[in-house]
């Protein structure tokens, strides 16, 4: 079988040959390419691994209708707009693990038959990906999340300057192998030794996002009585602050009356923030930085080398911390409504 093709004809396929990701097209691309330069179909067969009688189909679809495309893999929806229309709701409100299970769902509702890679193609074409959901607690109120950020933004709005306002929270890190993505060499695994020590520290801390300063203290346990000792380093800190402002969750030690007596006693006004929102609190931002730099991916020898190299990472902060703003701030992102 001959093919002539014209210089525009072979720059076309050459083009859409380097773009083309289905393994089938750029077989058939290549059989078309390959017989205009002159090869024979007994070569090609060879060259692509594929049967002799499959270049001739090759061949024969191109020569009667320019064809390059297989009909199976169901790249052509069998779907009408109103199917269409009524499948996406389904994926918006339902997520799926598999594509087969839609196929499955699909022939089911529609009486419609999809395979896998049809499916796939489907999803691709109407705005579909494979990733991974978002978790967001179950219980956190928009409404009320909305409302504190206008509360913030006024806040600071009339403030006197010389009020200090900080993010406050605890974190309790621990000493077992905390094991994350990272570059590895490509077709190799990474071994890394993991332990499930429960030794862990009990870390109680606020940064103020506009000089990105942190206090922090490691206690025993936190409670009301931690809270008052975190007032006094903070009183020590603005020690000709009028007031400092104290943003923070609705822990049990944090809402206290020993906790609220110790505020007024240091000159720390409190401001709660929603339940459930630690997407409003940037110090949440600061625990995971500090996971990266010091838990990610390492093992410990002992319980002290642990607390060291949380306190090495403390120690240099005021040397990273203004290239972590991008990272912790508050440009707040309020949490949807789980459909």
């Amino acid at each position: 079988m001959k093919i002539v093709l014209k210089i525009i004809e072979k720059e076309v396929l050459e083009l859409q040959h380097s773009k083309e990701r289905d393994r089938r097209v750029a077989d058939r691309i290549k059989a078309v390419l390959l017989t205009a330069e002159g090869w024979t179909q007994k070569q090609i067969a060879q060259a692509l691994r594929i049967r002799y009688e499959t270049v001739q189909d090759h061949l024969s679809d191109y020569q009667s209708s320019k064809k390059l495309k297989p009909e199976n893999g169901g790249s052509e929806s069998h779907l009408c707009a109103a199917q269409n229309s009524q499948l996406i709701s389904h994926l918006e409100a339902n997520t799926y693990l598999k594509s087969e299970h839609i196929c499955a769902y699909v022939e089911q509702t529609f009486a419609v038959k999809f395979t896998a890679s049809g499916m796939t193609k489907w999803l691709t074409r109407n705005g579909f990906s494979f990733k991974k959901p978002k978790g967001t607690p179950a219980k956190a109120d928009p409404e009320k999340q909305a409302e504190f950020v206008r509360y913030y933004e006024d806040l600071l709005n009339t403030l006197p300057e010389d009020e200090p306002v900080e993010f406050a929270d605890a974190v309790h890190p621990t000493m077992a192998t905390k094991i994350t993505y990272g570059w590895i060499r490509k077709g190799k695994d990474k071994l890394i030794a993991t332990t499930a020590s429960r030794t862990r520290v009990n870390l109680l801390g606020s940064i103020n996002l506009e000089t990105m300063e942190v206090t922090i203290a490691s206690h025993e346990t936190i409670n009301s009585k931690a809270m008052e000792q975190h007032f006094a380093a903070l009183r020590k800190k603005y020690p000709k602050a009028p007031k400092i402002h104290q943003i923070l969750d609705r822990g049990s030690y944090n809402i206290s009356a020993e906790t609220k007596e110790a505020a007024e006693k240091y000159g720390i006004v409190l401001h709660y923030l929603p339940t459930y929102s630690p997407n409003l609190n940037p110090i949440e931002r600061l625990w995971k930085v500090m996971n990266e730099f010091v838990r990610n991916n390492r093992v410990f020898k002992s319980a002290s080398e642990f607390r060291q190299a949380i306190e090495d990472f403390f120690a240099k902060w005021p040397q990273i911390s203004h290239s972590m703003i991008d990272r912790i701030n508050d440009n707040f992102q309020t949490i949807n409504k789980v459909s």
